[in-house]
C-alpha cells in the first residue's frame, strides 16, 4: 500500500513493508520513494478535417461518412487530453511523464492535442516519424520536457516476406533519460486480426530484435515495449515470439517479462469485443526493469477504466465509450482504455 506526499512530475510516496522475523512476527516499516507514471493510449482514429491526398481520410472529412466536422474534431481533441491528464492521477497527478499513442493521422493531430486544455499546462512535446500505414494511422511518442530528455530516436518498418504491397505501422524507438535515468521505449501498433496470426508474429520478431539491439548497445538497458499488439499476453506471438513472461521472477538476462499477464488472468481487459474483455494493449518491461538497484523500477501495472470511459447506456452499454458506436456519432473518447505502469524509485 502506498500513501501520497507531494506532487509534481513524479510524487513522493511511502510503501508500507511487512517484515517478517525468524519468529514469524511480523512488523511493517516505512520507505519513501518517488513515483512516475508510463503510458500507452490507442486514441482510435485521431483524424484532422483537411484533405490528405497520401492518407485513406475519406470517410474522417466534413463530406465523408462520418461528417467529420471541425466540431467533432476538437470535442475528441478535448476528450484525449482529459483522460491523458488524469491517468495515474491518483498518484502522480497530471499525466503521464511519457505516454505512447497509436491511431494519429499525422503530427498535426499531436500538436493540436497538446495544446488542448488542460494538455498545454503541462509540457508535453513530440516523437513522430509518417508510417506507410494504408489507413493513414501512424504511431508517436509524447513526453514531458522537465521529465525526459530525448537522446535519439529510429522508425523502422514492418516487413512480409515475399509481400511487396503490405504496408502497416512503423515500430518506433525512442531513448532518452527519464528524471535522469537511461530508458528506452518501443511504440507499437501490430497488424490488425483481420490478418492472420503471422503479421502479428512478425510484428513480434521485429519488436524482440528492436529489444535485442538496445541491450548489446547499452549494459542493463531498461526497455518499455508498448502497444496495441492486436494480441492478449497468452497469444503466441506476445509469449513465444517476443518472449514476454508472465512471471517476474522467471526473468534473466535479456529476457522480457508482461505485467499485464496477471491483469489478463483476473479478467480485466483494454478494450471489448462480443461482450468479452481483450487486454491488446500492453507495456513489457526488460528484466533490469524489475529489479534494478538503481533509478526506476517497476512497482505495479494498470489499466485506466475510469467510470467516464465507459459506455452507461444502449447496446454498447459496459463497452469503452468511443467516438463512434454502430456507425453513430456517440461523442465518447476511444474503442481502447489506456494502459499505464507505476515506477519508483528510493527517495
Amino acid at each position: 500500500m502506498f500513501s501520497k506526499i507531494n506532487r509534481g512530475y513524479y510524487t513522493c510516496i511511502v510503501l508500507l513493508l511487512f517484515i517478517f522475523s525468524a519468529h514469524n512476527s511480523g512488523y511493517a516499516q516505512e520507505k519513501k520513494y518517488l513515483a512516475t507514471t508510463i503510458a500507452f493510449y490507442n486514441v482510435e482514429n485521431l483524424f484532422d478535417t483537411i484533405d490528405d491526398a497520401g492518407v485513406n481520410d475519406a470517410e474522417f472529412l466534413p463530406q465523408g461518412g462520418n461528417r467529420w466536422t471541425a466540431e467533432r474534431y476538437h470535442a475528441k481533441l478535448r476528450n484525449i487530453a482529459e483522460v491523458i491528464s488524469r491517468i495515474g492521477e491518483d498518484v502522480v497527478p497530471g499525466g503521464p511523464a511519457v505516454i505512447g499513442i497509436s491511431e494519429i493521422e499525422n503530427r498535426g493531430v499531436l500538436e493540436d492535442l497538446i495544446q488542448t486544455p488542460p494538455l498545454d499546462k503541462l509540457g508535453y512535446d513530440i516523437v513522430h516519424y509518417d508510417s506507410p500505414d494504408r489507413r493513414g494511422i501512424d504511431v508517436a511518442l509524447l513526453y514531458k520536457k522537465d521529465a525526459f530528455k530525448v537522446i535519439h530516436s529510429t522508425s523502422n518498418r514492418l516487413y512480409m516476406p515475399g509481400r511487396t504491397d503490405f504496408y502497416s505501422r512503423d515500430q518506433l524507438v525512442v531513448t532518452g533519460k527519464l528524471f535522469g535515468d537511461r530508458i528506452s521505449v518501443i511504440v507499437n501498433h501490430w497488424p490488425s486480426r483481420r490478418a492472420g496470426p503471422e503479421y502479428r508474429e512478425a510484428a513480434a520478431l521485429l519488436s524482440r530484435q528492436l529489444s535485442d539491439s538496445l541491450n548489446r548497445e547499452h549494459k542493463n538497458a531498461k526497455i518499455f515495449i508498448m502497444g496495441d499488439l492486436n494480441d492478449d499476453p497468452t497469444d503466441r506471438s506476445v509469449f513465444k515470439v517476443l518472449g514476454a513472461k508472465a512471471h517476474a521472477d522467471q526473468c534473466g538476462k535479456g529476457d522480457l517479462f508482461n505485467p499485464m499477464w496477471q491483469l489478463f488472468r483476473d479478467g480485466i481487459g483494454s478494450l471489448a469485443y462480443r461482450d468479452s474483455w481483450n487486454l491488446f494493449d500492453q507495456i513489457i518491461i526488460s528484466t533490469p526493469v524489475v529489479n534494478a538497484e538503481k533509478g526506476w523500477r517497476f512497482y505495479k501495472a494498470r489499466v485506466y477504466n475510469e467510470k467516464f470511459l465507459i459506455q452507461k447506456d444502449g447496446p454498447y452499454a459496459g463497452y469503452p465509450f468511443r467516438t463512434y458506436a454502430g456507425g453513430a456519432y456517440a461523442g465518447g473518447y476511444s474503442d481502447h482504455l489506456p494502459v499505464y505502469l507505476i515506477l519508483i524509485r528510493e527517495k
